[in-house]
């Protein structure tokens, strides 16, 4: 399977969080050669390799997406719903996927202004979703609480970039495809555990469960990041193309950053720094805490216009990200753990 197949069959995939269950058989088929593939009780995924010894390092990247659900069938036959993570303002005129009884493909639609001071009144409960059917047959194909998703096909760019929608975080997947691909024929010292964790999106929960189930040594959390460019968060150095985002902050075990740049220097991999003195907002914020503590990396790769259907990515970045978690985990050896976490 090509690195741009299998992102593109991700990001084009539904996963919202609570049903991540229906990207399993995609991450099924494109790591099945890398490992061997189960299911938590609650929608995490775990890729298991083998290493030579004992201990373990977990890298995680959420397989949820940003969602929509259904609150309220109109008499009129219009869909009213709530959102999770999503500005109202980037749901205008979408495309959606309606999950009901069947797939249902409708729009978003914004009620119309007929005085000047409603004018770019963006507002949630000003939505609504079109599907073109009435009342009777929306009713009998939809219920309350249905998840909703966007709906957009993924396509290339200028530069090596590509825009669609869960980006966020299927591109994470995609670098983790990518290191396991380049460790396919290594047996490194750790046993790895990829993770496609559940409901990040909605207070990072597959995290804690992974680390609790899994028990890991190290934990890296594999996450997207906001692009400091036009349009950017301009508080922040991050930049399309110039290679994964290395945190640095109180989420992060200091010794493991410098081994991961060490390692970066050591292979030519560009990379950029990112300083995140609180909460991340990530699954490493709750890595790091569980099972009694678990020293933790955070890898990001950064994007545009998060949270919406056109989030843009590069794709060296996907790539480099991948090749540096795994000269990480090749170079890695179990005696050095110790000198790792002593401080």
């Amino acid at each position: 399977m090509e690195d741009m197949d299998f992102l593109k069959k991700i990001c084009e995939a539904d996963a919202p969080s609570g049903r991540e269950d229906w990207l399993y058989s995609i991450i099924e088929d494109g790591f099945k050669e890398f490992g061997d593939i189960n299911m938590s009780k609650l929608n995490n995924i775990y890729i298991h390799k083998k290493g030579k010894n004992s201990s373990k390092i977990m890298i995680m990247a959420h397989a949820d997406e940003v969602f929509l659900m259904v609150s309220e069938i109109s008499r009129e036959g219009f869909l009213k719903f709530k959102a999770v993570g999503i500005d109202p303002k980037s749901l205008v005129s979408q495309q959606v996927v309606i999950h009901g009884k069947e797939r249902i493909d409708g729009i978003v639609a914004l009620k119309p202004a007929y005085d000047d001071k409603d004018r770019n009144k963006i507002k949630m409960e000003n939505l609504y979703i079109d599907t073109g059917y009435d009342f009777e047959k929306l009713d009998d194909l939809v219920s309350i609480g249905d998840y909703i998703t966007l709906k957009r096909n993924m396509i290339q760019l200028l530069n090596g970039n590509v825009c669609g929608k869960a980006v966020d975080n299927r591109a994470s997947i995609a670098a983790m495809y990518i290191c396991a691909k380049e460790l396919k024929n290594v047996t490194p010292d750790l046993n790895i555990c990829f993770v496609c964790s559940c409901q990040e999106e909605v207070g990072h929960r597959g995290a804690g469960m992974a680390s609790y189930e899994i028990k890991p040594d190290i934990g890296v959390a594999v996450d997207v990041t906001f692009d400091g460019g036009m349009f950017g968060d301009t508080d922040r150095e991050n930049k399309l193309g110039q290679g994964p985002v290395i945190c640095t902050g109180p989420n992060v075990n200091l010794k493991l950053r410098d081994r991961i740049i060490r390692t970066a220097v050591e292979y030519n991999i560009p990379y950029q720094i990112e300083v995140e003195p609180g909460n991340t907002g990530t699954d490493a914020w709750d890595i790091q805490t569980a099972v009694g503590g678990i020293p933790t990396l955070l890898v990001s790769i950064p994007i545009k216009y998060m949270h919406t259907s056109v989030e843009v990515v590069n794709l060296k970045d996907i790539k480099n990200t991948g090749r540096l978690l795994a000269r990480f985990i090749q170079e890695l050896k179990e005696n050095e753990l110790e000198g790792l976490f002593c401080f």
